[in-house]
C-alpha cells in the first residue's frame, strides 16, 4: 500500500488549507467548504493518486464535490415513500429519479478512472512500486482463485462508499468543532494552551503529537456527542422478525437508531445540551460502540469502517487550525448553531459574507513554519462574523 506517500499527501493538503485561511486576511473564511475540499483531496489521493495527475485530478475532484453534495442532500430529503411504501413505485417527488441521475454521474467518473488505470497497466511488466487503492482493487478483481467473487460493480460501490461516506461527515465534524469552540472562549483557550505545551508555540503540530492531545480528544468526543455525523446512523433491516424492548419489529422493516437523542438524554448526561469536553476527560467513553450511552460511529458488525482514519483527520486538522489561528466572535457575539437535519447533521449557514463560518483575520503573533517553503503567522486572529 501507499501509506507513507498518502501521509505526505495528507500533510500537503492540510498545508494548502492553512495557506488558504492565511490568505483570507480581512476576508471571510468558509471553514466547511475548505474542510470538505481538503478531505476530498486526501481520500481521492489515497484511492487513485497514482492514476490521475495534474489538471485531470483537479477536474475530477471538483466534479466529485458537486455530485457528493447533491447526493447527500437527496438521500437526506424527506420522502413520502418512506412512510407509505405502496407509493414508492410512483416516485411522487422525483427523488428516486434524481438519485439515479447522480449514480450515473458517479458511474461515468469511475469508468473514466478505471479506463485510465488500465491503460497505465497495459504493456507494463510486473512492478513492485507502490500502488494506489484503485490499482489494488483492479488486481483483486482479476484474481481467478478468489473464494468470494469481486465484480466491477462491487469495485465501484466500494469507491463510492468511501467518497460519499468519508468526506462530508468528516468535514462537518471539524466545522462543528470550530463553531462550538468559538462560542466557548475558555474551552478554546484551554485547548490552545495544551497544544502550545505539546507541540511548541513556534512549531507545527505533527501526527506524533496527537496521542498526547488528551484535551483535544475530549473536545472531539463532545462535538460528536452533540453533533453526530449521522444523527440516525445507517438504516438497519432485520433478516427475521424479532421483539426488542417490548416492540415487535417485522422482518424487512427499516430501523433507525436516534443516536442524536440518546446523546442528549438527561437521564444519561448531566446538562446534556451544554458543550463540556471535561465530561470525557476520564476516558470512560470511546468510539468502539460497546457502551450504548455513547456510540457516534454506530456499534456491532455494522460500525463505521473508517473510524481510525476519520479520528486522525479530524484531530490533525482541528489541531492545526487551532494552533496557528485565533478564532473569535466580534464583541463577544455568539455563533448561530442551529442544526439542519438530513442524512448528515449540518450547521445552518451563518448569515454573513463568510458562508457557514466567516471571519476576518488580523496578525497576532510570530511566524510558525508549515514545512517546505510555506509559512503562516503564529497565531493569527480569525475574527468571525455571524
Amino acid at each position: 500500500m501507499r501509506f507513507p506517500k498518502v501521509c505526505l499527501e495528507f500533510l500537503e493538503h492540510v498545508r494548502r488549507l492553512v495557506q488558504h485561511v492565511h490568505s483570507k486576511t480581512g476576508s471571510p473564511v468558509d471553514v466547511g467548504e475548505q474542510m470538505f475540499l481538503t478531505i476530498l483531496n486526501v481520500i481521492t489521493s489515497m484511492m487513485w493518486g497514482g492514476t490521475l495527475k495534474g489538471d485531470d485530478r483537479t477536474k475530477i475532484g471538483g466534479e466529485f464535490k458537486q455530485v457528493v453534495s447533491e447526493m447527500t442532500a437527496l438521500i437526506g430529503a424527506p420522502n413520502v415513500s418512506d412512510f407509505f411504501p405502496s407509493l414508492a413505485r410512483f416516485d411522487i417527488q422525483g427523488i428516486k429519479k434524481k438519485i439515479h441521475v447522480r449514480f450515473l454521474r458517479f458511474d461515468r467518473i469511475f469508468d473514466s478512472m478505471i479506463e485510465q488505470c488500465l491503460k497505465m497497466e497495459q504493456g507494463k511488466e510486473e512492478s513492485h512500486d507502490s500502488k494506489d487503492f484503485l490499482q489494488l482493487l483492479l488486481k483483486l478483481k482479476d484474481e481467478e482463485n478468489s473464494k468470494v467473487p469481486f465484480t466491477m460493480n462491487h469495485l465501484k460501490a466500494l469507491l463510492m462508499d468511501m467518497v460519499v461516506g468519508g468526506t462530508e461527515t468528516t468535514s462537518n465534524t471539524v466545522e462543528w468543532g470550530i463553531a462550538e469552540l468559538m462560542n466557548n472562549p475558555e474551552t478554546i483557550r484551554k485547548a490552545q494552551e495544551k497544544l502550545d505545551r505539546v507541540a511548541g508555540k513556534d512549531k507545527n503540530v505533527e501526527e506524533s503529537h496527537l496521542p498526547q492531545l488528551h484535551y483535544l480528544q475530549s473536545v472531539m468526543k463532545e462535538v460528536l456527542r452533540l453533533h453526530p455525523a449521522l444523527p440516525l446512523l445507517i438504516p438497519h433491516c432485520p433478516s427475521s422478525s424479532c421483539t426488542v424492548g417490548g416492540y415487535f419489529i417485522p422482518k424487512g422493516a427499516r430501523v433507525f437508531v436516534n443516536v442524536w437523542a440518546i446523546h442528549r438524554d438527561p437521564s444519561i448526561w448531566v446538562n446534556p445540551t451544554e458543550f463540556n469536553p471535561d465530561r470525557f476527560f476520564n476516558g470512560k467513553f470511546d468510539f468502539s460502540g460497546n457502551d450504548f450511552k455513547y456510540f457516534p460511529f454506530g456499534s456491532g458488525r455494522r460500525i463505521c469502517a473508517g473510524i481510525a482514519m476519520a479520528e486522525r483527520m479530524v484531530m490533525y486538522e482541528s489541531a492545526t487550525l487551532l494552533h496557528l489561528f485565533e478564532w473569535n466572535m466580534p464583541d463577544s457575539a455568539k455563533l448561530n448553531l442551529d442544526e439542519k437535519f438530513g442524512i448528515g447533521l449540518k450547521n445552518n449557514p451563518v448569515k454573513g459574507a463568510g458562508g457557514s463560518i466567516g471571519g476576518a483575520a488580523n496578525l497576532k503573533r510570530q511566524k510558525g513554519s508549515l514545512g517546505g517553503n510555506s509559512s503562516v503567522p503564529y497565531r493569527k486572529n480569525m475574527e468571525m462574523t455571524n
